[in-house]
């Protein structure tokens, strides 16, 4: 982490005074209901590591009584920004947002090391907005694993080097799909019987790469559940990431590509099947509040977005049916916190049959994923990583259910750290339900 100097500093205080909600900030009345449902707090009950504490932080900064200095940033970057902590505030503070905001103050104000700054371009500025960049480098994922090298890899001490959680993530990467396959997508699909909805499916950057085939599950559902689909060619990526990491003209950027994208096409919904994705295209408009020309059509487009497991609930599902087995869910932070989806993918796994549904304690509470979190922060990813695996091993499923492709690693890594490969299995949701139809079809 880098540090400030004094004319980074006072230029940090300036932007906090000037761009950071102070009747949000004061909004805040120290209660305390945000403190359970914090991961970082629960950890280690240091009240600067939970929201209350970061949000007076925030105002001290803006109020000129502290410095922003390296533990303050520290602070803010342990946050996980899982956002369980708005649905537990009886004043409605939009934590999410403060956070969003003074990391992309601090971002701007400070000078990061020559590496950081090579690393964060090409990230954030050469590889997420460009498509094409992502299929080649997934493209070179796949000729690692197709080629042999990386069996040569995990049979070798290499592994051992990487630091972190690195080594476990290698392991549970999915299988890459074929260069060739990931060129050629579909742009429309037709429904299967009576037409119930037109939706257009907003199909991401990793999620139409690396995890291309629960895309494509989410195709078939719904097809299967009478939805004609259409998948707009010039979408892009959602702007995740980078309005989480500081980045947030980027991600205003990628959310104005997007809205082009959608908002000619005559459709009833905007279809997610990323939790992470899609809690930052419902507020598109909060993204672009300060853009007159934008905020309108940004507000549009944030009203349609609807998680793949509430359209799927309303329009309704053929039969599904699996072998017997025990299934939990693991809540994705931001489908539940921000998109607020929680019931609608119970309801679907309780709906299979052959499927025992078990609660997990706690399945509301973050993972450890948080994007990229789990990687820069890896202590206490793996801390809340060692708790959601005894909750999930209490409920002795067979598979681990969740709704976000961060989520599905972690939870995969869980499984992997906790020596558990042969008993269990952690799965995205909609590949979990488009083989409960095909089981259902084949076994009727």
């Amino acid at each position: 982490m880098s540090k400030l100097t004094e004319q980074q500093k006072n230029q940090t205080v300036i932007e906090f005074q000037k761009r950071m909600d102070y009747d949000e900030l004061l909004n805040c009345m120290r209660c305390g209901f945000c403190l359970p449902t914090c991961p970082t707090y629960g950890d280690d009950q240091n009240e600067a590591a939970s929201p209350r504490g970061r949000i007076a932080l925030m105002k001290a900064v803006v109020d000129g009584k502290l410095e922003p200095n390296e533990d303050f940033e520290k602070q803010l970057n342990l946050c996980l920004g899982c956002r369980a902590c708005e649905t537990a505030c009886p004043s409605g503070v939009k934590y999410g947002h403060l956070l969003e905001e003074a990391r992309d103050i601090l971002n701007t104000t400070k000078k990061h090391s020559f590496p950081v700054r090579v690393l964060r371009k090409t990230v954030f500025e050469q590889l997420f907005p460009y498509q094409n960049r992502m299929r080649s480098l997934n493209s070179l994922i796949w000729f690692y694993q197709k080629s042999g090298v990386q069996k040569v890899v995990q049979t070798s001490n290499i592994l051992k080097l990487m630091p972190g959680s690195m080594a476990t993530m290698e392991k549970v990467l999915p299988p890459i799909p074929s260069p060739k396959a990931m060129k050629n997508r579909p742009t429309h699909v037709e429904a299967e019987g009576v037409t119930k909805k037109r939706v257009a499916f907003f199909s991401g950057c990793l999620m139409d790469t690396m995890f291309m085939e629960t895309n494509n599950s989410t195709l078939f559902l719904l097809k299967k559940a009478g939805c004609e689909v259409v998948i707009p060619q010039n979408q892009g990526c959602c702007g995740a990431l980078h309005a989480h990491s500081g980045e947030k003209d980027q991600a205003k950027a990628m959310a104005k590509k997007n809205i082009i994208a959608f908002e000619n096409e005559q459709i009833d919904y905007i279809i997610s099947n990323a939790g992470g994705c899609g809690a930052l295209l419902v507020e598109y408009d909060h993204l672009l509040k300060d853009e007159p020309e934008w905020v309108e059509r940004a507000r549009a487009f944030a009203r349609s977005v609807k998680d793949i497991s509430e359209i799927l609930v309303e329009v309704g599902m053929p039969t599904m049916r699996l072998p017997e087995q025990v299934v939990t869910y693991q809540d994705s932070c931001h489908l539940r916190n921000v998109m607020k989806t929680a019931s609608a993918p119970r309801k679907l796994l309780q709906s299979i049959e052959g499927v025992e549904f078990k609660e997990m304690k706690d399945a509301d509470h973050c993972c450890g994923s948080a994007g990229i979190y789990n990687i820069v922060q890896p202590h206490m990813a793996n801390d809340i990583l060692d708790y959601k695996m005894e909750q999930a091993k209490y409920t002795k499923a067979q598979t681990i259910v969740t709704a976000n492709p961060g989520c599905l690693l972690q939870m995969k890594a869980g499984v992997e750290r906790e020596n558990l490969t042969k008993e269990v299995s952690a799965v995205h949701i909609v590949d979990l339900l488009a083989d409960a139809v095909r089981y259902a079809e084949q076994n009727s």
